[in-house]
């Protein structure tokens, strides 16, 4: 699990540097819509990734625990 977590917090730390990076405030017309689209579409693979990480882990614990047995 301790895994997991240091993926995740990578790719949020990763996410909010390229998202401070990318800030259209300095632009004269700044396109927020897409901006925090793209930030939010990222935020749901991260969690979704993290999800799908965790099921694998407890399928493969659940497959190994019934190998295991016979």
């Amino acid at each position: 699990m301790k895994r997991i977590n240091i993926t995740t917090g990578v790719l949020l730390v990763y996410l909010i540097v390229m998202s401070v990076w990318g800030w259209p405030g300095k632009q004269p017309d700044p396109d927020w819509v897409q901006y925090l689209s793209v930030m939010g579409v990222s935020l749901f693979v991260i969690f979704l990734l993290r999800y799908l990480q965790i099921k694998r882990m407890k399928m493969r614990d659940k497959w190994k625990e019934e190998n295991g047995k016979k």
